[in-house]
């Protein structure tokens, strides 16, 4: 039994190889300053960082790319930049990190967001934002969104994710036009949501939110606790808005995934937590690729909710390690 468990959990992974992924949304720099702290500052009471090392990766939308192709899917990057110094950064970094640039667009109106950390004694002290967060306009709307259609038929995209960040690049418009192209091609579409869209991702096959962006999306006034209010919570929010399955992470207490079919609660594992971020890219990237292989909702949380943690025990904005993911996959017999 264990050596066919065994398999099967060998045999996705073999096959995540073999997916085309269309990535839609808001792309960054994340700039990194890592330095030592060793006294107060004499002009504010706050820490002096001298600086040892400066990085630039790959952020935002940019981030989920690089977590499928981690993975080894192949990633096709949708967004818009500004037509700016930066822009050239974030095309140089895409090139070498080996991802297509196909789907970038340049905007005048726009500046190319960065965000800068700055992280002193491995902990992050401070972080500066450089954005616009104001929606594309009509005509770049409908640019990206002709420039999407045309590579998930070229590509042949077996799934669709849009990661939002609400820096404007997905618009309730571009949602609705993308969904609707995807239910013709029957291409699955997976969202990983804020804020500003959250109610127009109606028809949507998963929708990943976390605890407080739930909260804040439903306008309600306090987050859902305990697994009966979870469940009331999802039921009407999947019916009201045609969702198939919606797959909530809970931080430390794990990952809810709710389907007409499938209510489960999937407990976090214990972990030496260093930064939580890019945590959620991870998650979106491995259950996009779990549901073009139309894997379980538990299965597809599962193997989630593992990914998302094993990244949190790493400083910064990292994708996952796939070696890593099977190897703790198969010890903890997860299928």
């Amino acid at each position: 039994m264990k050596s066919q468990q065994n398999l099967n959990i060998q045999n996705i992974f073999k096959s995540f190889n073999k997916l085309n992924v269309l990535i839609i949304g808001d792309v960054m720099i994340d700039a990194y300053m890592w330095g030592n702290v060793n006294r107060i500052s004499p002009e504010a009471p706050v820490p002096i960082v001298s600086v040892t090392k400066k990085e630039n990766r790959l952020g935002g939308a940019a981030n989920v790319a690089l977590n499928i192709q981690a993975m080894g899917a192949n990633p096709v990057l949708c967004s818009v930049v500004g037509n700016d110094e930066s822009s050239k950064l974030f095309f140089d970094l895409l090139k070498k990190q080996k991802l297509s640039t196909k789907g970038i667009l340049k905007s005048n109106d726009r500046i190319t967001t960065i965000k800068t950390r700055v992280i002193g004694a491995n902990h992050q002290m401070l972080r500066v934002d450089e954005e616009v967060e104001t929606n594309l306009n009509t005509s770049e709307v409908k640019a990206l969104a002709n420039r999407i259609k045309e590579l998930a038929t070229s590509e042949k995209a077996d799934v669709i994710i849009f990661e939002d960040y609400d820096k404007g690049c997905i618009t309730a418009e571009l949602i609705q036009i993308v969904v609707s192209f995807a239910k013709q091609k029957n291409i699955p579409v997976v969202v990983d949501p804020k804020k500003r869209n959250f109610m127009s991702y109606s028809g949507v096959t998963l929708f990943k939110p976390n605890l407080k962006e739930l909260k804040e999306g439903l306008k309600l006034d306090q987050a859902p606790e305990g697994i009966k209010e979870l469940e009331k919570v999802a039921a009407a929010f999947t019916k009201k808005h045609n969702i198939n399955t919606l797959l909530i992470t809970l931080s430390e207490k794990g990952i809810y995934t709710y389907s007409s079919k499938t209510q489960s609660l999937i407990p976090a594992h214990v972990r030496n937590i260093s930064d939580v971020s890019g945590a959620g890219d991870t998650v979106i990237s491995v259950a996009a690729l779990c549901l073009a292989l139309n894997l379980s909702p538990v299965v597809t949380a599962t193997l989630a909710n593992l990914a998302g943690g094993l990244v949190c025990e790493k400083v910064g904005v990292v994708p996952v390690d796939k070696a890593q993911l099977l190897e703790e996959a198969l010890q903890l017999r997860l299928i």
